[in-house]
This record gives structure tokens, C-alpha cells and sequence, in this order.
């Protein structure tokens, strides 16, 4: 199969969606691995790295998008991008659509088969291919909440940690996932007073037996967030919803119950947000405020951390990589249920139940589709 892993281009994304070992496994099952030159060199993953591993260096986007059988990236196509995209290609990378109209319209257009990153499950219900990049972002949360919270940044000038004689800083952290756990995992390191809400009690009993009165955790309600806003320095949105738009913890008017200065990091705006006022931002206008209140909002947080974010999520791809390349898609899909769970858009065809909903457009069923109707 002619495998292509283009340059991002999203604002300030530095990620690559294959490192040069990835490259070399997938040359070794005898396919062609095309990366346009200079995708991962801000990350220090050079042209000449991946030459040795085996890629062909292509220099324009185009020809690259054109020869593909199988385009592999980091986030979802940008217009320029879905418009490249046609009949018979495979697209597998985040997509991010239930919040995102004119991209799912996109890729409903080209014809293109689309799998995505973040619906793909595993055994144990979990989401292998979001998980990486949720841990990453989980951490990256607290650390971007800390520095927002200085008065020069915006924020209340609140030091997360606190000093002897002067109380922590107080997070809040909205769900117990992957990306609420590290999120609590770090502010905790930090020393912060530590809340975490989620709708699991065998969660809530899971946490509390890891880290015992150290993380006080409350089950989450309206009413048991606006109780808890009044005295949070930092709250953290980590709800997620698989495929599926993220729910608003946080209306406009709950703004007011908070302390002016305090600190919102939507880790969930890939999904929507889960702040009323949320809006994406970038790596290069991260915040925003809103009624004295700080936002931020970075729809690619672990784009910040580049090097180690393209590592962990090669190490979690590239056996799906392997199996679509191996195999061919659909006897992929049909071997794999988990696998199969990533398909979102074939043939013009919306597959994921969830996103159909959130645009109120046809769904047409998984089944439907593995069996060639």
C-alpha cells in the first residue's frame, strides 16, 4: 500500500503523524511510505531520518495527497485538505466531527473512507488511540492553569502550590477519565486542594482508594459544581463523550459564582468544549476572558509538546497503521470490532451514530457498511 504522511498545518502543530521507526516497520511489511519533507522537523525528526527508514521524501502536498492510498496524520484535515482528499483513500487520523459541520460535509464529499483516532475502542471500553494524547493533555492542563492564574498572565495570582503559611491553590476537575486523572495526578504534585466530580462511583471509589484523602471527589451535579465554583482557582474540563459533543458544565451565568481571575482550561474544546463560553484557541493566542474570567481554550494541547506527543502516539497507532496497511480496511474492520469503531465516514456515508445526531444527518450503520451494502 503507498502510505502518506503529509506536514500539518494547523496553527502551531508540530506534531508528525509517523516517526522515521514507524516508517521503517511499515517498509518492512513491504509498503511504500511517502512523508512530505520537513513534517517532523521542528521536533527534530529530520527528512534524512526518515530517508534512512525507507520513506521517499515528497515535497508538495499535493502529489502527496494524490499518490496516497492511505493518508496518516495528527488532527483532522484542514478545507485545503478534505479537498484533496477523493473516492477510495483512506484517511486515519483525529477528526474530531461532532462539533464540526463543514468538515464532516467535507469528508462526506470527497468520497474518502474515514477512520478516526479518537472512537476506536479497546477489550476494556477504553480509547487506546485518544488516550496518549489525553495523558499528555491532562498534564499540560494543570501546567497551562498554573501560569494563567499569574497576575501577569491574567489571573488571580495564586501560586498553585501555595508557600508555608499561605493555603494552595483550589482546582477543579470535571471527570474522572484519562485526561481528569492526570490533570488531578499533576495538580496534586504541585500541591494544590484537589476536587474532582465524575458520574461513576466505581470511579470516584477507584480514585479515592488511589490516592485517599490527599483527592477529595464528589459526584458530579449542578448543583455540587456551583457549590464547589466559589472557592476554585483552577477548573479543569475533562468530560468526554466518545464521538459525541461534549455536555456544558459551566453555563455563562455559573461565571459569576467564580472568583474574578480564576482559571478555565477546556480540555474538551476538540469536542466542543465543556464551558458554555469556551471557543478554540491556539498556541498563539491561548486565552481569552470572559466576565473577568480566564480561558484557555488550545484545540491542540499536546501539540505543545510536540516531540513527545508524536512518539506516544506512534506507539499506539502503528499497529492499526499495520493492520489497514496489511490487510486493506475493510477485512481490517471486519477482523478487529475495535478497530472498526474508528469508522466515521465512508463513501459519503456518515457511520457514527454520534455524529449523525450532533448534525442531524443520515446514519447509515457500521454493519451496512463492512458487509459492501
Amino acid at each position: 500500500m503507498d502510505i502518506g504522511v503529509p506536514t500539518e498545518i494547523k496553527n502551531h502543530e508540530y506534531r508528525v503523524g509517523m516517526t522515521p521507526g514507524g516508517v521503517k516497520e511499515l517498509v518492512r511489511d513491504g509498503h511504500r511510505v511517502m512523508v512530505q519533507s520537513g513534517a517532523g522537523a521542528a521536533i527534530g525528526l529530520l527528512d534524512e531520518h526518515y530517508a534512512d527508514a525507507g520513506a521517499e521524501l515528497v515535497t508538495d502536498a499535493a502529489e502527496l495527497f494524490s499518490r496516497a492510498e492511505m493518508i496518516v496524520k495528527v488532527k483532522e484535515p484542514q478545507a485545503e485538505e478534505y479537498r484533496r482528499l477523493g473516492s477510495g483513500q483512506v484517511l486515519f487520523t483525529y477528526l474530531h466531527l461532532a462539533p464540526d459541520l463543514p468538515q464532516t460535509r467535507g469528508l462526506l464529499k470527497s468520497g474518502c473512507t474515514a477512520i478516526a483516532y479518537e472512537t476506536v475502542t479497546d477489550r476494556q471500553g477504553g480509547l487506546p488511540l485518544l488516550a496518549p494524547m489525553s495523558e499528555v493533555a491532562g498534564r499540560m492542563a494543570v501546567q497551562a492553569g498554573a501560569h494563567c492564574l499569574e497576575k501577569a498572565q491574567g489571573g488571580r495570582g495564586v501560586l498553585l502550590g501555595g508557600v508555608p503559611g499561605v493555603a494552595p491553590a483550589r482546582v477543579l476537575v470535571l471527570g474522572g477519565g484519562v485526561v481528569g486523572i492526570h490533570a488531578a495526578r499533576m495538580a496534586l504534585g504541585l500541591g494544590a486542594d484537589v476536587t474532582l466530580f465524575d458520574k461513576s462511583l466505581p470511579r470516584l471509589k477507584e480514585l479515592d482508594n488511589l490516592y485517599g484523602p490527599g483527592l477529595k471527589t464528589l459526584y458530579s451535579t449542578t448543583d455540587a459544581i456551583e457549590a464547589e465554583l466559589p472557592r476554585a482557582d483552577l477548573v479543569v474540563g475533562a468530560v468526554l463523550i466518545p464521538g459525541a459533543a461534549a455536555p456544558k458544565l459551566v453555563t455563562r451565568d455559573m461565571l459569576k459564582l467564580l472568583p474574578k481571575g480564576a482559571v478555565l482550561v477546556d480540555v474538551a474544546i476538540d469536542q466542543g468544549g465543556c464551558f458554555e463560553t469556551s471557543r478554540a484557541t491556539t498556541h498563539r493566542q491561548p486565552t481569552f476572558e470572559v466576565d473577568g474570567i480566564v480561558h484557555y481554550c488550545v484545540a491542540n494541547m499536546p501539540g505543545g509538546v510536540a516531540r513527545t506527543s508524536t512518539f506516544a502516539l506512534t506507539n499506539a497507532t502503528l499497529p492499526f497503521i499495520q493492520a489497514l496497511a496489511n490487510k486493506g480496511w475493510r477485512r481490517a474492520l471486519q477482523d478487529d470490532e475495535h478497530l472498526a469503531r474508528g469508522l466515521n465516514v465512508h463513501a459519503g456515508k456518515l457511520c457514527y451514530q454520534a455524529v449523525a445526531e450532533a448534525h442531524d444527518l443520515p446514519y447509515t450503520p457500521l454493519e451496512d457498511v463492512l458487509a459492501g451494502a
